[in-house]
C-alpha cells in the first residue's frame, strides 16, 4: 500500500498562498500522484462566501477545548483570538491510503506536526518585498487600515520563522513559484525512502531476477 506525504504551506497574510494553493489543485495530473487539501477546524465567525465543511469546519470554542483534550488534533494554533486546528483521524486517513495532504497552517502548527511526524515536507511562501506584500494587502478591499496594520506587524513576525523550513518559495510571479511549488511535491515523491515503500514489491521482484 502507498503512503502519503503531508506537504505543509505556510505564508503571511497576502503572500499568494491560496492562489498558489488553488492552481496546484485545480490541475495536479503532473504530480502523479493524488493530492488533496485538510479542511481545519476553526472558532471563527464563518465569512460571507465561506460554507462549512468546505472552507473550514466552523465550531464553538467549547467543542474545540474538548477536541483538545481528547487529543483529536494534529495541530493547533490561537491566532487573533480564535482557535486553528488540524484533525489528527482525518490525516492518518489520507496518509494511510497514499494520498498527499497539503496543509495552509502557520508556523505554530508547523513546528508541531515536524515533532510529531517524519513524512512532512515544509514549504514557506515570501512576498518580494515588504511594500508589494502590503500593496496586495490594501488590493484586496477585505480589511480596514487597523486590520491590515496588524496582518502586517504579524506578517513581519511569521517572516521570522522561514528558516525553520525545508523549502522557501519567492513569491514574485506567480507562474514561477507555482512551478516551484510542482517541483517541490514531484522531487519529494521520487524520494528514495518512498519509492521503496510505494513499490516495495517491484524492488523484490528486481532483485529476486522475478520475471
Amino acid at each position: 500500500m502507498k503512503k502519503g506525504i503531508i506537504f505543509i504551506i505556510s505564508a503571511p497574510s497576502g503572500t499568494g498562498k491560496s492562489t498558489l494553493i488553488k492552481k496546484l489543485l485545480n490541475n495536479n495530473s503532473y504530480l502523479f500522484c493524488d493530492m488533496t487539501i485538510s479542511i481545519s477546524y476553526t472558532t471563527r465567525i464563518i465569512r460571507p462566501g465561506e460554507h462549512n465543511g468546505i472552507h473550514y469546519h466552523f465550531i464553538s470554542k467549547l467543542k474545540f477545548k474538548e477536541m483538545i483534550d481528547n487529543d483529536d488534533f494534529l495541530e493547533y494554533a490561537k491566532v487573533f483570538n480564535n482557535y486553528y486546528g488540524t484533525s489528527k483521524k482525518n490525516i492518518n486517513r489520507f496518509i494511510s491510503n497514499g494520498i498527499n495532504v497539503l496543509l495552509d497552517i502557520d508556523w505554530q502548527g508547523a513546528r508541531q506536526i515536524k515533532k510529531k511526524t517524519n513524512n512532512s515536507k515544509s514549504i514557506f511562501i515570501l512576498p518580494p518585498s515588504i511594500k508589494e506584500l502590503y500593496t496586495r494587502l490594501k488590493n484586496r478591499s477585505q480589511d480596514s487600515d487597523d486590520v491590515i496594520n496588524k496582518r502586517m506587524s504579524k506578517a513581519i513576525s511569521e517572516i521570522n520563522h522561514y528558516s525553520d523550513y525545508d523549502y522557501l518559495i519567492i513569491n514574485d510571479n506567480i507562474k514561477i513559484a507555482i512551478d516551484n511549488l510542482k517541483s517541490i511535491i514531484v522531487s519529494s515523491k521520487l524520494k528514495t525512502q518512498y519509492q521503496k515503500y510505494n513499490h516495495n514489491q517491484l524492488l523484490k521482484n528486481l532483485l529476486n531476477n522475478s520475471i
